[in-house]
């Protein structure tokens, strides 16, 4: 099996050595690197190539937020997963605009940290339940530009719902009948068209429009 690569980026001594320890006890899990800031973080994951870059907030020298857009330029597919104590919808909303994939709360359960770097590892969205609602009313206030008039088909739409509930490409291609790479490619165009730049703000984008839970073809171009 396959083990999911981590590089942990903690500036804190103890609770860096505590996440270590935690993922050593995981059989399909393996530390490839720990950093201590934003710089030493972007510089490590360049030579560990990394699956899952677990990321504070708040550090020295180069915080998280500045560290995202660094770390997707020299990694555009590892998966970032903030874990930090910061629960401000700001904070998380523009973490996940910059890139992250999941945004998780340092007070979060030893079995919710696992699952949390399992699920992004697969690509999934991964947001703490406690502030999973206040960045949905962050996306809602911040944006007014819907879809800006451009719509999706029919199965970009289908696919976006299972998007929003955290399927992966090949499960969705399993459900619609059709290629993975037919699916990457309505994954890509529906990103393109929300002006979004992950899975986890077009998941948001479906639950806030309600697309996720109906069967609504507003949004549909026939």
């Amino acid at each position: 099996m396959k083990k999911i690569r981590i590089l942990v980026v903690e500036d804190q001594t103890v609770v860096r050595e505590g996440i270590v320890a935690i993922l050593s006890f995981a059989s399909d899990m393996e530390v490839v690197g720990e950093t201590e800031n934003g710089i030493q973080a972007v510089e490590v994951a360049c030579k560990t190539k990394p699956d899952v870059i677990l990321l504070d907030m708040v550090m020295p020298f180069q915080d998280g937020l500045a560290t995202i857009p660094k770390l997707k330029f020299v990694l555009p597919y590892a998966r970032i997963l903030v874990l930090t104590s910061f629960a401000e919808s700001d904070r998380v909303y523009q973490a996940i605009k910059a890139g992250a994939l999941g945004y998780m709360l340092k007070d979060t359960t030893r079995l919710q940290l696992l699952q949390s770097i399992r699920d992004v590892a697969r690509n999934q969205a991964s947001i703490h339940p406690s502030i999973a609602l206040k960045v949905i009313h962050e996306f809602d206030r911040s944006s007014e530009r819907g879809l800006a008039n451009e719509t999706l088909t029919r199965r970009e739409l289908e696919s976006l719902r299972l998007i929003a509930r955290g399927l992966s490409n090949q499960e969705i291609a399993d459900a619609l009948v059709v290629h993975e790479r037919t699916i990457a490619k309505y994954v890509s165009s529906i990103l393109n068209k929300l002006h979004v730049v992950n899975r986890t703000q077009a998941a948001l984008y479906a639950i806030r429009t309600g697309i996720a839970s109906t069967g609504t073809d507003q949004v549909v171009a026939h």
